[in-house]
């Protein structure tokens, strides 16, 4: 029990420094952040994969294989989503073609 406390704790605690950090970036920096943070999403879904197969090869481990694809579904979702808006946002300081082209 007090495991899954203090991983709660943790979960909270990191919860609340990343609203403080966010908040604090300037929004010139957004996408450069943005885009290193794809890069640990990236880290994160071959990290699911690995516990996935591993919980898949645990005999009697249903819900750690579910909660791993659950994991890397959302991570993907994540890192998809996240090149999305930083390629979004890079186009906004493309110049523009002229129309007469």
């Amino acid at each position: 029990m007090g495991e899954i406390m203090l991983l709660i704790f943790v979960f909270v605690i990191a919860g609340f420094l990343g609203v403080e950090l966010i908040s604090k970036v300037p929004s010139q920096l957004h996408t450069p952040l943005m885009s290193g943070t794809n890069a640990i999403s990236g880290i994160t879904i071959v990290g699911a994969m690995s516990a996935t197969a591993v919980a898949v090869l645990a005999p009697s481990s249903i819900i750690g294989t579910v909660f791993g694809v659950v994991a890397i579904v959302l991570a993907t979702i994540n890192v998809v989503g996240g090149y999305l808006v930083t390629d979004r946002m890079l186009g906004m300081f493309k110049k523009k073609e002229d129309k007469k082209k």
